[in-house]
C-alpha cells in the first residue's frame, strides 16, 4: 500500500542543540534504512519549511503507524496521511 505522509517537524525552541544534533542524525539514519528496503519510496523537502512529503510503501496501516512512531522525531512532528492507489490514467506501472 502507498501512503502519501507529509511531516512537519516542530522542535521545541529550547531543546539542548546537541540533543536535536543527535535526533537529527538518528533519524537520517533510519530514514536511509527505510528507503533502501524500498519501504520509504521518496521524500522530499518542502521548501522554505522544517517539512517534507513523503511516500511510504508498506503493508498495512498499521505498518505505516509503526513506522512512523519509530522515527526519532516523532514526539516532534505534525503528521498528514493519505493512502494513496494507482490512478487509472497513469502510465507506470511500477506504483501498483
Amino acid at each position: 500500500m502507498l501512503f502519501h505522509v507529509k511531516m512537519t517537524v516542530k522542535l521545541p525552541v529550547d531543546m539542548d542543540p546537541a540533543k536535536a544534533a543527535q535526533i537529527k542524525a538518528d533519524e537520517k539514519e533510519l530514514a536511509q534504512r527505510l528507503m533502501r528496503e524500498g519501504k520509504w519510496r521518496h521524500l522530499w523537502r518542502i521548501a522554505g519549511q522544517y517539512a517534507n512529503y513523503s511516500v511510504f510503501d508498506l503493508d498495512s496501516v498499521q505498518e505505516l503507524h509503526d513506522t512512523l512512531m519509530q522515527l526519532p522525531l516523532f514526539p516532534y512532528m505534525d503528521i498528514e496521511v493519505a493512502p494513496l492507489c494507482r490512478h487509472p490514467s497513469s502510465i507506470r506501472e511500477d506504483d501498483l
